[in-house]
C-alpha cells in the first residue's frame, strides 16, 4: 500500500523529527507563503533530509515536523544561511510564539484502509 498524499515518508528508525509548532500573527503578512515554499524546496536539498509532514488551522495554530537522519543533519539545516535568515524573518514577522523540539525516532508504523483493488491483488 501506498503512503497518502501529504504524509512523510517511513525510514527504517533510528532517524530524527524536528517537531515546529508555531502560532501566526493575526495579518497576513506578505512573502510568507513564498518563503515556506522556498524553505520546504531548500531543507529538501540538504544532506541527511528524510522528509516533511505539516499542518495549519485557521487559527494559524501549524504543526511541521521535518525528518533526519542525524542530528548533525539537523545542526547543519539550522546553521544554513538562507534559513538562518528566513527564521529571523519569521520572528520579525509571521510568528507570534513558536516551539521547537528535537526527538529521536525508535519505532515507527502506520496502518491505511484497503482499497478495493489491493484486496482484489491478494
Amino acid at each position: 500500500m501506498s503512503t497518502p498524499t501529504g504524509f512523510g515518508p517511513r525510514p527504517e528508525p533510528p532517524y530524527y523529527a524536528v517537531i515546529f509548532a508555531s502560532l501566526r500573527t493575526p495579518h497576513d503578512a506578505a512573502g510568507y507563503a513564498e518563503a515556506a515554499e522556498r524553505m520546504a524546496a531548500l531543507a529538501a536539498a540538504q544532506p541527511g533530509y528524510l522528509g516533511v509532514e505539516s499542518a495549519r488551522g485557521a487559527d494559524g495554530l501549524g504543526i511541521t515536523v521535518s525528518y533526519w537522519q542525524s542530528l548533525e543533519a539537523i545542526q547543519a539545516w539550522r546553521a544554513h544561511v538562507e534559513h538562518s535568515a528566513i527564521r529571523e524573518q519569521g520572528r520579525a514577522t509571521w510568528y507570534e510564539h513558536y516551539e521547537l523540539r528535537v526527538a529521536k525516532v525508535e519505532r515507527a508504523y502506520g496502518w491505511s484502509r484497503p482499497t478495493p483493488e489491493s484486496l482484489e491483488s491478494t
